[in-house]
């Protein structure tokens, strides 16, 4: 990082943080965690590392390893002080800690769009090479590579974010539509209008206030926001192509309504597709966890296939959202810091844990086969008994997400602006849009 935009990055996280201590921000913004729980407390003579994560859930899954870990290591015996923190607070406290040289965990999460923050200049993590490079060929590797700086690997993943389409065949099969036909996104929309036709339902949402749509169908045709050199590329032409199908299924083939609420986590589109308001959805496997906890009426009707392909023989997925989790290079037990979380997050027993424990899609796709993974749980339940099939049906075809420290601004454009103003506004075009984006964009990377 450069020393003059490393300076600004800290006066402008300084100021929040004080602004949050005066009472400018949230309730839970001036230091104290919303969950801290020691893990292993009653064990004798145990080392004491300190985790942070963002995602309460995340605690579960730490919960379950540190007894097993305990239990097989006798002689290395571990209490983690687990600490949950609000998003925007533990990340932004956890670079401040790493770049002042103290404060930090032992061990903590970092969100994959934070994750280029810690990169920069020589990361303040420790490389996990000895762990990561025996194991390489049973991950998805697109998965290691967003955590990753020079050949070192600093943070392991949590899960792989495949892509999916979420069909009701409730209402498919009432549309006289067979679900395993949709190969295309032509195919797609020609199902929809049957849906349309033959139900009182739609084929589909599209956001304004998410990305996440735009994001995965640019994705698949091997587009993106950055280009591998961190070029931004918002207004390329297959991205026009992408935004101009969203609006199509809009108001062209009239196949798709607003998403309520503007995004696919707002408690309003949970309703709407509790309802049976809607035939499908696209969203990453870890959204099987919505359905079970916020659409309960769906269970029995839901079904995950891949997404339709631009063309045939195209790309059915993509890896979306992540976590890495990473060992600081605050830690005074380094070593056994490392082996542990390689043991948590490496080993094909944790990655077992990831989807009976959290309902995640494991990153190391050798377990897909497993026995373990296929036994009955709630996910089963609601969605079938096929879920890791169809996940080994597409696993050379999820290609992960250019991330860069510019991502949250490109990402916070199309949100606030240049979706809404296609689709919602209709006041310009996907072309217009996309190339004000861009502009706007390249404006915060100066």
């Amino acid at each position: 990082m450069k020393k003059k935009s490393l300076l600004a990055l800290l006066l402008s996280l300084m100021m929040a943080m004080l602004m949050a201590c005066s009472g400018g921000g949230s309730e839970s913004a001036g230091g104290e965690a919303t969950e801290k729980e020691v893990i292993g407390a009653d064990e004798k003579d145990a080392t004491e590392l300190k985790y942070w994560t963002f995602v309460e859930l995340h605690m579960d899954f730490f919960k379950d390893a540190v007894p097993r870990w305990n239990e097989l290591h006798p002689d290395k015996k571990i209490k983690l002080v687990a600490e949950t923190f609000p998003y925007d607070q533990m990340h932004n406290n956890l670079l401040l800690a790493l770049q002042s040289g103290k404060g930090a965990p032992d061990i903590s999460d970092i969100e994959v769009g934070r994750f280029p923050n810690f990169l920069q200049g020589e990361p303040q993590l420790l490389p996990m090479n000895e762990y990561v490079e025996p194991e390489k060929e049973n991950f998805v590797q697109s998965r290691l590579d967003l955590y990753a700086k020079d050949g070192k690997y600093y943070g392991m993943p949590t899960h792989v974010g495949a892509t999916m389409m979420y069909y009701n065949k409730e209402i498919m099969d009432a549309a006289g539509v067979d679900i395993d036909s949709i190969k295309t996104w032509d195919d797609y929309i020609e199902a929809g209008k049957k849906v349309v036709a033959n139900t009182d339902a739609v084929m589909t949402n599209v956001h304004t206030g998410d990305a996440t749509q735009f994001q995965q169908m640019i994705s698949q045709q091997g587009s993106d926001l950055f280009d591998d050199a961190g070029n931004l590329t918002v207004d390329s032409e297959k991205n026009v192509k992408t935004l101009t199908l969203l609006n199509d299924m809009l108001y062209k083939h009239k196949i798709a309504e607003l998403t309520p609420g503007g995004e696919p986590h707002a408690e309003e589109y949970y309703a709407y597709m509790n309802e049976g308001k809607a035939a499908s959805i696209s969203m990453p496997l870890w959204y099987m966890g919505r359905f079970t906890d916020y659409m309960p009426d769906l269970k029995g009707k839901m079904v995950i296939r891949p997404l339709p392909a631009w063309e045939e023989g195209g790309g059915r997925s993509v890896g979306i959202g992540g976590t890495g989790t990473v060992v600081t290079n605050q830690t005074k037990h380094a070593e056994l810091a490392k082996e542990f979380l390689a043991f948590a997050k490496l080993s094909k027993e944790a990655n077992i844990k990831l989807w009976t424990v959290l309902g995640f899609d494991p990153p190391r796709y050798d377990v897909w086969e497993d026995p373990a993974v296929r036994e009955d749980n709630k996910f089963y339940q609601f969605f079938g008994n096929d879920i890791f099939d169809t996940l080994l049906s597409i696993k050379d075809e999820i290609p992960g997400i250019h991330v860069t420290e510019h991502l949250p601004d490109a990402l916070t454009e199309l949100n606030t602006n240049t979706l809404n103003n296609v689709l919602r506004q209709k006041s310009e075009s996907p072309e217009e849009a996309l190339k004000k984006a861009q502009e706007a964009i390249e404006s915060t990377m100066q």
